[in-house]
């Protein structure tokens, strides 16, 4: 450690303590007040503090357009996916900025400092007097009422004017956030499905509307498994392959497992594959075929309790595998079971860890004042919470799981529970993985226009899962409005309908064949603006299919944690409304979700949720990407620019609507809408564009 001279020392403390801060000095953080009262300001800190300063990276403001170069079909440029060390070096920080901090830094003594592996931070220790000098700021105690910890912190610091612009953030600082613990964690929302007395519903992302049938059922010869009659009330996998004309897959590229999500308790058992298998033999997979697992922080893929498989899970690949297989299926199921079990039960989880484990660098990424895993929200490891087989005592995984090139996730939130900053950083990752070629397909959401399925019924007052004060505000999930990923949204045959038949939006009122309302997420965001490659469908919308809800026009400030969307304020200041205008439109595509067949703990079910959709997209995806790799060339990487610009490869969706919030919701019309999206994949058409492309 290294130490200021004494007589430097003792002129900066004084400047600290009292001195007039000298005019070659500004702001660079204020914190005004201490918000809801949770906190309270205690004794001056002591002692050492870890300090770290976040530097400002380079060249963030061309990284959409770095993106849109390789990923838009008209780029010279297209497919020319970048490396991870490439990434890096586009985005570290500039010489002149290292060079610039360690001269400050030195200046002041300070020599003993390192520099994260991906350049985005300098760290050291220093005394309180120490960085109260460095600083012109005072550091106290403050307490956090809900658990009993204490932090240091201070209300504002100045930094040299030719080293403000160089620097992102500096902490110990201004932020207030709560240690990790349960009871930190549980007012942190991720919510995800309806609140429910029963447990098990509870547990269950956004698939939770199953319907258990005899098992002999689908055997019975109206409807044997390769029969297509029945697909208006029971979708087999020889329903999705004719409805979007996928033929038998034949190839299996040693680098194209498909990638699948897991948490929250959700694993496969093999007899339920083996059920499935057995019983729809004609897609020629064999019993005992199951996933690789990727094991994320002591994540839990598979059981031996058949009262324990999830039927998140088994979905995901039920409808997956017979479209990919002969190639396999990657799991990456997240977090150890005391982390899983504290999501279900406080409705609380990120996909932090799991961007962690497929790319090191963003374990210490910084971006929007955030470096790193945040405390409060995301899991810290090793889990001293809990011991035993409940808790992984190891560190945070970083970089240990190679991405694959299609990451299927069927979970999500809402966009108004997370801090801005902390949804911002997340998604920077996903367009720097986009970068790298991979795909991220995300189901858009199970409740409409709403977040949880009692806002989808016009009794429910207030609208659980709507914002503002009277519930009546559209409240978008998340992370699907992040630009960089592709929505997945759902869609249904109804009864007398067949495969030839154009595809309805999927909704299902409560209390019909599913217990708990269902209706295909969508709507537009209220921290991201539309994106270049969804305006001129978005315009085309408005233009031709004009809702007839008032709207307002708005997007979030940026702000640093713990600031979370004040949707209620941004709607009140741009016009007033229960939509936002100028918010990316959610989903971007659809498939089919709803009268799902599934093997299920031991038994034949049927089930509803745009958890089918996402991953029958994405395994679609995943077979595009077996030909292209058989001809060399790369992989489809991000999809929306190809989508947007060439939408004739889907089928449109023309009929029903997404309810929530005391609405009707948004109306599935011509073109792109925010219920649907551009429409349900036609194998044959997107086959033939990507194999056309570069």
């Amino acid at each position: 450690m290294h130490f200021f001279s004494s007589v430097a020392l003792s002129a900066l403390v004084a400047s600290a303590s009292g001195a007039a801060v000298p005019d070659t000095h500004v702001v660079h953080e204020r914190r005004d007040g201490l918000g809801d009262g949770r906190w309270t300001k205690r004794d001056r800190a002591s002692g050492v503090l870890p300090m770290r300063i976040g530097l400002t990276q380079q060249n963030l403001g061309n990284a959409h357009e770095n993106l849109m170069d390789i990923s838009h079909p008209h780029s010279p440029n297209y497919g020319k996916h970048w490396t991870s060390d490439e990434v890096i070096d586009m985005f570290k920080p500039s010489e002149e900025t290292v060079e610039t901090v360690k001269n400050w830094l030195s200046d002041h003594g300070i020599t003993g400092h390192i520099q994260s592996e991906n350049k985005g931070w300098m760290a050291f220790h220093a005394t309180v007097e120490q960085a109260e000098a460095l600083l012109h700021t005072e550091y106290f105690e403050y307490e956090d009422s809900h658990t009993g910890g204490v932090l240091p912190a201070t209300e504002q610091y100045h930094v040299p004017k030719h080293v403000q612009h160089h620097v992102d953030y500096i902490t110990p600082g201004i932020k207030l956030l709560a240690p990790s613990n349960e009871d930190s964690q549980a007012v942190k929302h991720h919510r995800r499905s309806t609140p429910s007395t029963d447990e098990a519903q509870q547990q269950r992302p956004y698939s939770h509307r199953y319907v258990k049938l005899n098992q002999l059922d689908v055997l019975n010869p109206e409807n044997a498994p390769g029969n297509l009659s029945t697909c208006d009330t029971t979708i087999t996998p020889a329903c999705i392959a004719a409805l979007y004309k996928i033929p038998d897959a034949n190839l299996s590229h040693p680098n194209n497992s498909m990638g699948i999500f897991e948490s929250e308790l959700q694993m496969w058992h093999q007899e339920d594959l083996n059920l499935f298998f057995s019983n729809y033999s004609h897609v020629g997979i064999p019993n005992n075929t199951h996933p690789i697992n990727n094991l994320v922080n002591g994540g839990i893929a598979n059981t031996s309790y058949l009262f324990q498989a999830g039927p998140e899970a088994e979905l995901d690949l039920e409808v997956a595998y017979p479209i990919v297989y002969p190639q396999t299926i990657t799991i990456f199921n997240v977090d150890d079971r005391h982390y899983q079990l504290w999501a279900n039960n406080t409705y609380t989880w990120g996909f932090n860890t799991l961007l962690d484990s497929i790319d090191g660098s963003y374990c210490n990424y910084t971006a929007y004042g955030e470096t790193g895993n945040a405390e409060g929200i995301d899991p810290t490891y090793p889990d001293t919470n809990q011991l035993g087989s409940m808790g992984y005592n190891g560190t945070l995984m970083c970089g240990t799981f190679k991405p694959t090139n299609v990451m299927s996730v069927s979970y999500g939130g809402q966009e108004a529970d997370l801090p801005i900053a902390y949804q911002k950083r997340q998604c920077n990752e996903f367009m720097k993985l986009g970068l790298q070629g991979v795909s991220f397909v995300y189901a858009s959401g199970d409740a409409g226009i709403g977040n949880y399925n009692d806002s989808i019924s016009p009794s429910s007052s207030p609208k659980t899962g709507c914002l503002g004060p009277e519930g009546n505000i559209f409240n978008p999930t998340w992370p699907n409005t992040c630009p960089y990923i592709t929505n997945v949204g759902a869609t249904k045959l109804h009864p007398g309908q067949n495969v030839s038949t154009r595809e309805s939006a999927a909704f299902d009122p409560a209390g019909g064949r599913y217990p708990h309302a269902f209706a295909s997420g969508g709507g537009f965001s209220n921290v991201y603006t539309i994106p270049d490659y969804q305006q001129d469908a978005v315009a085309h919308f408005f233009a031709h299919h004009e809702p007839s809800y008032p709207y307002y026009s708005g997007i979030v400030d940026n702000a640093t944690n713990p600031t979370k969307p004040n949707v209620t304020a941004l709607a009140a200041n741009s016009g007033g409304g229960i939509y936002n205008r100028i918010g990316r439109g959610v989903p971007d595509v659809a498939a089919v979700g709803d009268n799902i067949a599934v093997f299920a703990s031991g038994g034949f079910s049927l089930t509803a949720g745009t958890s089918a959709s996402a991953p029958i997209f994405g395994a679609i995806l995943n077979r595009i990407n077996e030909e292209r790799l058989a001809a060399n060339k790369s992989t489809v990487g991000f999809v929306n620019p190809v989508l947007y610009t060439f939408p004739s490869v889907l089928n449109d969706v023309v009929n029903g609507s997404n309810p929530g919030c005391g609405t009707e919701g948004f109306q599935a019309v011509e073109g792109w809408d925010p219920v649907t999206g551009l429409g349900t994949p036609d194998f044959g058409k997107m086959r033939d564009l990507w194999m056309g492309l570069p």
